[in-house]
């Protein structure tokens, strides 16, 4: 299995307190082993700032306010066949504010919003109870295997 990982940010935004590539690249690769995906795989994750986040949640959720990741799987045509999985749109600023407010390490939710978002591109979701509990349980899994607690145990 092999991974591609293109790493991009907001123009003009700051490269502190955001995880390096090696640490994407870790977590995405944990949550691909994890959800037994095989084969090579391709995906781009952008670090936004609260603007761009902003206006990615109103324009494809019609929600109007940023949120902490956005998935946004690939939608190949009938009968292409390539690795690619999809974008994740993280906003760092969303995920800094909740890391503080839940008493949570930046790192460490930036690595749950990595994983999980990763998780809706291979095709999970938490619509009803029973997805949520089976994402939830992997995300977990996933997260334990990184040496990261449970994200759902309130602090």
């Amino acid at each position: 299995m092999s991974l591609e990982l293109h790493l991009s940010r907001t123009p003009g935004m700051s490269q502190r307190g955001l995880p390096q590539r090696a640490s994407f690249l870790q977590w995405v690769e944990a949550t691909l082993h994890m959800a037994k995906r095989r084969g090579n795989s391709e995906l781009s994750i952008r670090l936004a700032d609260a603007d761009e986040g902003h206006s990615l949640n109103r324009q494809y959720r019609q929600r109007d306010y940023p949120t902490n990741v956005l998935s946004f799987p690939v939608e190949l045509p009938a009968g292409v066949k390539l690795p690619l999985l999809g974008d994740l749109v993280i906003c760092a600023p969303v995920v800094a504010r909740e890391a503080h407010e839940q008493g949570k390490s930046l790192r460490d939710h930036h690595a749950h919003m990595t994983v999980h978002g990763t998780l809706h591109l291979l095709g999970y979701d938490h619509e009803n109870d029973d997805d949520a509990t089976r994402m939830e349980s992997l995300e977990r899994k996933i997260l334990a295997a990184l040496g990261i607690a449970d994200p759902y145990v309130q602090r």
